[in-house]
């Protein structure tokens, strides 16, 4: 048989002339025109007979130039997990490659293997793959050069690739998914920066921002872990697009980095492939993802989907499940089990992908199930059935079951737990944090003498995991049945990358963080530091700032101390958490999403009006349309609640504010460009309010309630989160350190003035300098409640003092005061917990009618500066 055809990204290498192809850190850029050279060098020590080239996939120059010479040489190639001599082994056994091209004491080496096959491969056959993992059988995806280039050709069509591109190659060469990034690139020239790195790995980030990468691929693990660096709050000024196959990524991650890069004028491409079909099968086009984060869109360029009901026939109805089928030039030429499979053509003409979808009136498709017994566990697919056949070649009569997060044996054999799961690690390729196994007297069968699989998983729905509770633990259940020691690192034991998501996550819960370098420490280094934390917890800051602001306010009303401070810091974070949680929809343009939250804000803030009209048998209607704050309104005359509540008016209209200036398209653009600076030029106008306004409106002690008055601090806050720098960090204390002094000058020069302004300059510090905060366990058991009940404390603390002060003249001071602080915060924790629960009004309307008549008896409460 003749030789294969070469894909056409081969074939053109030569033609990228000087342009950047494959870049490596702290290295000279290798060019098309080298790579071409040393890509036919390596071509000829092939030979010109088509042979099975088995090659170590490496992210290495010396792998990509070996799976690019052998293509150009038209010979067959399996990529094969690099350092995996079981994996290794096993191929050599079934499919007797000519040269296994291999890392050997640091050199690369093409080496004859003893006794090749002599059986002659098929002309088209180009490439093997593993079906995204081992399933028992040693199974093979056998593709043609026809399927590389089309497949190639539709990605960089529908990604629209060009010479300008820079793709991050990260993911592993041996996964389809993986190469299809690097054929799609060199299919137009593009450049690859191959950074040598994991995501977890300090400086990953910075080093794709370095070397101006425009894409970045990943799979669902891949967000998780991003989510762990930071990567939405670090700046990537080329980047236009994000990639996410192998796996459903959860629609709420669809949504944010979709709305994320959307402020930058990138976009995320959801796609859905299959190695069966080269890699990519369908995408979701970036503009519909808001409305679709959980389909997996229209096929690719020149591929056709469609549905089959169970007797094959074509599903045309809308919204009607039936099994995915694709079509295309790159569904693959069948399987492979044996070396006899190679001589074979093409098997089928359509890929039945064995997942259930529907179609939807606009003709997106959506994953619902799968019709196959079948997990995908971090990209890798793995059959039930073949782990039950691999078990039983064990003599383990077992029944296997799964979902895309865990596989489940249950087995009646007399074989050890440990035994089983060693098998059942061998067969899928996973490692033991994602199997679990259990001996049953029996399993349960069906009236047809069928196992009844659904009776089994309904008693597993839990997991049955057992949860790693210390660092020990954790990585003898990751090396499983590797043996582990003390002096034992991740690297040491020869960890792979299944392994180093999954544990990287475990020792972060344990641990609550996941120490730098953490995969070169010894396991005891490790342990000693969980010893520490089990008596430490880290809180994030603006959770503590939270806790102390609620408690100065609650303080100071029930006992009029000087210790104002608590709604300036209050006014503070919504800054901050403008910036950290709704920082994408303002600068995607998305603002109606911003007023999201402000509804759990007004619907007990509305109880308590309606309750307060029913008392006064008035409508107090300034705190209704919410600008009780204005002036134009008074407690006195009941025609707006007490002063005590001017945070829930100044709440909403600060949201409206910056929601408002995000509106306007020239504002919004330059805050999405520069988040920081914007704040920063915000700042500016928000102190020009704070002297101006008051003169320009003047309403004696009422001002401290208005937006002019506090503009400022939600823009402090602001510039707190997007200080990402040591550099802005100071400039904004700096700031700081002249405003507030000024402001305390200027708003009465008094104790209680001074010790408010300083409090905030120290809690901005902290916000810069200190993001988390290490405390006592049973510290932060007490911070965590009140500060998720911050608000309703603020609502309801000051009822408390109200009900008991009949009792004022019999008690101690210290004593009321004591009861009336600690009776503030229990009945906010209270009506959080409530609230949380049960129906609004059921709650309120229980509440003793004599609360709220006492309640209304102080209508001008808090008049007065030490009120704020």
């Amino acid at each position: 048989m003749g030789i294969a055809m070469v894909p056409f990204f081969v074939e053109r290498l030569s033609a990228g002339g000087n342009l950047s192809a494959l870049i490596f850190p702290d290295r000279a850029a290798i060019t098309y025109e080298q790579l071409a050279a040393r890509v036919a060098r390596q071509a000829s020590g092939f030979g010109t007979e088509k042979r099975l080239i088995a090659i170590d996939a490496s992210l290495s120059e010396h792998a990509i130039i070996a799976y690019l010479a052998a293509l150009a040489g038209g010979h067959a190639i399996a990529l094969l997990p690099p350092c995996d001599r079981g994996v290794a082994a096993r191929f050599e056994d079934k499919f007797r490659p000519h040269i296994y091209f291999r890392q050997f004491e640091n050199r690369w080496r093409a080496d004859e293997t003893a006794q090749p096959s002599p059986e002659i491969l098929h002309p088209d056959l180009a490439l093997l793959l593993s079906t995204s993992g081992s399933t028992g059988e040693g199974k093979y995806v056998r593709l043609s050069s026809t399927n590389l280039a089309a497949n190639a050709a539709s990605i960089a069509e529908y990604l629209h690739l060009d010479s300008d591109d820079r793709g991050a190659l990260i993911l592993p060469l041996h996964y389809s998914y993986g190469l299809s990034v690097l054929n799609s690139h060199l299919a137009v020239h593009a450049s690859l920066f191959v950074p040598g790195k994991s995501i977890l790995d300090p400086g990953f980030v910075e080093d794709l921002r370095d070397n101006r990468c425009t894409s970045i691929p990943g799979v669902p693990y891949s967000f998780e872990l991003l989510e762990k660096v930071g990567f939405r709050e670090k700046r990537l000024p080329h980047l236009r697009m994000v990639t996410v196959a192998g796996g459903r990524l959860s629609a709420d991650l669809v949504r944010l980095y979709s709305d994320h890069l959307a402020r930058d004028g990138a976009e995320f491409f959801v796609m859905y492939g299959q190695t069966e079909a080269t890699a990519r099968i369908a995408f979701v086009p970036p503009h519909l993802l808001d409305d679709n984060p959980d389909s997996i869109g229209i096929a690719i360029p020149n591929g056709e989907l469609g549905l089959a009901d169970e007797d094959g026939r074509e599903i045309r109805d809308a919204d009607t499940p039936g099994e995915l089928v694709y079509r295309g030039p790159n569904v693959m030429m069948g399987y492979a089990a044996s070396r006899a499979d190679l001589h074979r053509g093409p098997d089928l003409a359509e890929l039945k992908t064995g997942d259930l979808a529907v179609r939807n009136k606009d003709g997106l498709y959506r994953i619902v199930g799968r019709r196959s017994r079948m997990s995908k566990i971090a990209g890798l697919r793995v059959g039930h059935d073949a782990l039950e056949q691999a078990l039983a070649l064990k003599g383990i009569q077992a029944a296997v079951f799964g979902d895309d997060h865990a596989i489940f044996a249950v087995y009646t054999s007399a074989h050890a737990e440990d035994a089983v799961r060693k098998t059942l690690i061998e067969a899928s390729g996973l490692t033991a944090m994602h199997v679990a196994v259990s001996r049953q007297d029996k399993l349960p069968r069906l009236a047809s003498g069928k196992i009844d699989y659904q009776q089994l998983k309904a008693g597993y729905e839990d997991g049955r995991f057992r949860r790693t509770e210390n660092v020990r633990e954790a990585f003898r259940e990751a090396f499983f049945p590797q043996s582990t020691a003390d002096q034992d690192t991740f690297v040491s034991l020869g960890g792979d990358s299944l392994r180093y998501v999954r544990l990287s996550l475990n020792l972060e819960r344990i641990l609550n963080h996941l120490p730098e370098n953490w995969e070169n420490r010894p396991i005891a280094e490790l342990a000693t530091m969980q010893q520490a934390k089990t008596r430490m917890q880290s809180l994030g800051t603006d959770l503590v700032i939270r806790t102390l602001a609620i408690l100065l306010v609650v303080i100071q009303h029930a006992t009029l101390w000087p210790a104002p401070g608590g709604a300036a810091a209050m006014v503070m974070l919504i800054g901050y958490s403008l910036a950290r949680f709704q920082s994408n929809n303002l600068f995607s343009g998305h603002i109606t999403r911003v007023f999201r939250p402000v509804t759990s804000v007004l619907v007990p803030y509305y109880l308590i009006i309606a309750l307060y009209g029913l008392v006064w048998g008035k409508v107090p209607w300034g705190s209704v349309f919410l600008v009780g704050n204005f002036g134009l309104a008074d407690p006195a005359e009941r025609t707006m609640l007490p002063f005590l509540y001017w945070f829930v008016e100044a709440y909403v209209q600060m949201v409206i504010i910056w929601a408002g200036l995000f509106a306007i398209p020239a504002l919004r653009k330059a805050g999405a460009k520069n988040p920081f600076f914007f704040g920063l030029s915000i700042l500016v106008t928000a102190m020009t309010l704070r002297f101006v306004g008051p003169v320009i409106w003047p309403l004696g002690n009422r001002e401290v309630f208005t937006v002019p008055w506090i503009l400022y601090l939600t823009v402090f806050g602001w510039l707190a989160y997007y200080a990402d720098s040591v550099s802005r960090k100071i400039l904004v204390l700096a700031v700081g350190a002249v405003i507030f002094p000024l402001v305390a000058y200027y708003g009465g020069n008094w104790v209680g003035s001074w010790v408010k302004y300083m409090l905030q300059f120290a809690f901005l510090g902290a916000l810069l300098f200190v993001p988390r905060m290490p405390m006592p366990r049973w510290v932060a058991g007490i911070v965590l409640p009140i500060s998720a009940a911050s608000y309703y404390i603020y609502l309801f603390h000051r009822f408390v003092p109200e009900l008991v002060l009949a009792l004022e003249a019999k008690l101690p001071w210290s004593v009321f005061a004591a009861a009336s602080i600690i009776g503030g915060i229990a009945v906010g924790l209270l009506a959080r917990e409530l609230l949380k629960n049960l129906p609004h009004w059921t709650t309120l309307v229980r509440l003793p009618m004599a609360v709220w008549r006492k309640a209304a008896a102080f209508p001008a409460a808090g008049l007065n500066r030490r009120a704020v």
